[in-house]
């Protein structure tokens, strides 16, 4: 949008009939959002939705006029912060200011869920993939051997952000057993719909568009085809595809997270392929990822049950009588060892953090009293 453009667009914005944030309803907004910009936002600022995020600028998009939207180029230098937790994120409701000088992101509104990973760091930090999502598509494909284990992790991270997840079993025109596969993805799937569907044939998109309302994010290692099903559900060939390497693994073809309206309602984020699916705080994901293993422990004699050889374990009995697949215990076990770990890597972090921040405290109250006796 030209920048002469954005003065006369905040000043028409601002006025209290101009109904502003109607546009934005095909964006998600909706009208519960109307008090947390209140309480966030300028008088002269206006709320828009970020659909991409690159380098301490991101795109926003906001209304023009009562009707249209506009896409502004905006700075995020205003909501900066070096915790990637607290960064704006493709998905995250924001304030903006625009004007001749240019477009700003000037506050953040509360986020209603948010889809976090560890990151790749050595700090013990989280890292925001989508924020303020409504299904999380895990996207798997059927050319080779689906990693239940990935599955599950995917999974965990998915019900730890307050979405629903989806299972979605691509390049079901490439699998010779896809029904069979689709059985054993269930059983590794409690309380989750998996669907099979191929982009090429169009096997399934009816009804996998029909699911996918509100925000949606697609999540998936890289070749799961993630990009090319988005083309089809976008109608166009928005996102770049590129075939699947000869080993079977993936190439990276989408490299940021980007926020596209669905022609038939809704909003869609493709994400990058993630080769590392790393826990972060997600204790109530795991639980309703392994459901089955925690409804099951409700019945063991011991509370504190370890489900290893106790005498009346519900879970070691559902194993033996094979209603219970030990793998799922093995991954049950290794997730949640993970969990605990990077939660006490984080603790430790922030108790470092906050001894280094009182110690800076206190020299700079020597250096003022020094200061004071001259």
């Amino acid at each position: 949008m030209p920048l002469e453009g954005l003065s006369a667009l905040r000043h028409s914005s601002s006025s209290a009939d101009s109904n502003y944030p109607r546009p934005l309803e095909a964006y998600g907004w909706f009208p519960e959002l109307d008090d947390h910009f209140t309480s966030v936002a300028d008088a002269s600022w206006v709320p828009g939705r970020i659909v991409r995020v690159d380098r301490g600028r991101c795109d926003v998009v906001i209304a023009d006029g009562d009707r249209e939207v506009a896409v502004v180029h905006a700075d995020t230098g205003p909501v900066s912060d070096p915790d990637p937790m607290k960064a704006p994120c493709t998905g995250d409701w924001a304030a903006v200011s625009v004007g001749a000088a240019g477009a700003y992101v000037q506050a953040l509104l509360p986020r209603r869920t948010a889809m976090v990973r560890s990151s790749a760091s050595q700090r013990s930090e989280g890292q925001v993939l989508a924020a303020n999502v409504d299904t999380v598509g895990v996207v798997v494909a059927l050319d080779t051997e689906p990693d239940l284990g990935r599955i599950e992790r995917f999974l965990a991270l998915a019900w730890e952000s307050g979405a629903q997840p989806l299972m979605i079993l691509t390049k079901s025109d490439l699998a010779e057993n896809a029904d069979a596969v689709r059985e054993t993805v269930e059983q590794a799937s409690p309380g989750v719909d998996v669907l099979v569907v191929s982009a090429t044939t169009d096997d399934g998109m009816d009804i996998l568009s029909a699911l996918l309302t509100g925000t949606s994010v697609l999540v998936g290692q890289s070749g799961a085809g993630k990009s090319t099903i988005a083309n089809v559900l976008l109608g166009r060939s928005t996102m770049e595809t590129r075939q699947t390497r000869r080993d079977g693994k993936g190439r990276h073809t989408t490299t940021t997270r980007e926020l596209m309206p669905l022609p038939g309602g809704g909003v869609l984020i493709d994400t990058p392929g993630i080769r590392g699916v790393g826990m972060y705080d997600a204790t109530d994901g795991l639980q309703q990822t392994f459901s089955e293993i925690e409804e099951l422990a409700e019945e063991c004699r011991f509370r504190d049950c370890e489900h290893v050889a106790e005498p009346g374990c519900a879970v070691i009995e559902a194993i033996e009588d094979g209603m219970l697949p030990q793998r799922r215990l093995d991954s049950y076990r290794k997730l949640l060892r993970e969990n605990e770990w990077i939660a006490s890597r984080s603790d430790a972090r922030l108790r470092q953090e906050r001894l280094k921040a009182l110690k800076a405290h206190g020299k700079e109250g020597m250096a003022n009293m020094h200061a004071k006796r001259g």
